[in-house]
């Protein structure tokens, strides 16, 4: 997608003439859609362009996505163990992801997707992080502080 790798919108599908075709026949989504704008096509061409010769960015990403799992883990957050930069929070309950997620938002200005069945098995149900090269350690600090104090708010609650 253009949008996640490239930081524009819109996505491409590069196949070869077959593979294009039965994704024409049966995705209805990709036949009533139109073409990219030449000001989004403009935007990927230099993204694409600049991360060509550049690793600073997926380096960043990379480091910060390691960070984030490092103190999910020291703080005793259930975090899934991956090798790419996505930082899954084992949740278990799509109730409680989806509050998890709302108090986030509405108390600390922070959104995450809670991910839920059918894209997970029900009772594997997460929040997905993706830290970029530009979320500083401070910051998911702040993350790690507010998720520990979300966890034990909701225990609590869940105990009495």
């Amino acid at each position: 997608t253009l949008g996640k790798a490239f930081g524009v919108m819109g996505g491409y599908i590069a196949a070869d003439r077959t593979i294009i075709d039965v994704i024409r026949s049966y995705a209805p989504g990709f036949i009533f859609t139109t073409s990219l704008s030449p000001v989004l096509v403009a935007g990927v061409l230099a993204s694409v362009r600049h991360l060509k010769g550049s690793s600073v960015e997926r380096d960043g990403q990379q480091a910060a996505a390691a960070k984030l799992k490092s103190l999910f883990e020291d703080a005793g957050l259930p975090v899934l163990p991956t090798t790419t930069h996505i930082v899954p929070l084992m949740v278990g309950d799509p109730v409680k992801a989806k509050r998890i997620s709302d108090i986030l938002l509405a108390e600390y200005g922070v959104y995450v997707q809670p991910i839920n069945y059918p894209t997970v098995p029900r009772g594997t149900e997460r929040l997905r992080f993706t830290p970029g090269p530009a979320h500083d350690e401070a910051m998911m600090i702040e993350l790690t502080q507010a998720l520990v104090e979300i966890w034990g708010r909701l225990e609590m609650r869940r105990a009495a």
